[in-house]
């Protein structure tokens, strides 16, 4: 498929894993994919750490899982039941786990292009998520972000050196299909917006 379709078809993988493991010519496709994305300063600021054992993915699902209630137990009544049927996770169906890392100090003190924007090195990172998941939309394969986490926890489960952040765990693995409409504009979350309305002309308030 062309770029264009990569993303239109691109989803948000929770309930559609089929169980089966993504295999490794296709997963490190993938990766290469991700490595290749641009970064500021040709500073390459990520790490990929593969997670796969059984007992470190029930682990952090557990987690994952109190975090849910834990904002689920914000939320006022109505919110809260709209949120109820949405999966946030598919951690232990997809049977591997991608955490995109960060590190500052990657590049050296002098990364060109970050001086006046130090956010551009997290930027990079997502850029190579970006290009991680439109290859994997291509070939098939889904990915499902994680964002339910203490980011010491996953820090201590993965033993990441303290100067390294985490960015994203990805739940990555084959799917019976790509949702056409996205799961929280499914389950009454929230829809999107259309074009018009974030596309703004010389000025933002023109």
């Amino acid at each position: 498929m062309n770029v264009y379709e990569a993303i239109r078809r691109r989803r948000d993988v929770r309930a559609e894993f089929t169980g089966e493991l993504v295999d490794d010519a296709t997963l490190w496709r993938l990766l290469d994919a991700a490595h290749r994305a641009p970064s500021v300063g040709n500073s390459q600021p990520w790490d990929f750490v593969v997670v796969r054992d059984p007992a470190t993915l029930r682990k952090f699902a557990d987690h994952v899982a109190d975090k849910r209630v834990e904002f689920r137990d914000t939320l006022p009544p109505e919110r809260a039941a709209a949120f109820e049927p949405i999966k946030i996770e598919g951690i232990l169906e997809s049977g591997t786990g991608i955490v995109v890392c960060y590190d500052h100090a990657r590049g050296g003190p002098q990364v060109l292009g970050r001086a006046t924007v130090p956010e551009t090195g997290i930027y990079s990172a997502v850029l190579a998520i970006q290009n991680l998941w439109l290859a994997a939309t291509a070939e098939g394969v889904g990915v499902g972000w994680v964002s339910f986490y203490d980011p010491g926890f996953l820090a201590d489960l993965i033993d990441l050196p303290p100067e390294v952040r985490t960015v994203a765990w990805l739940c990555v693995g084959p799917v019976h299909e790509f949702q056409r409409v996205p799961d929280l504009e499914r389950f009454g979350w929230r829809a999107g917006r259309p074009l018009t309305d974030a596309v703004h002309h010389e000025t933002y308030r023109a």
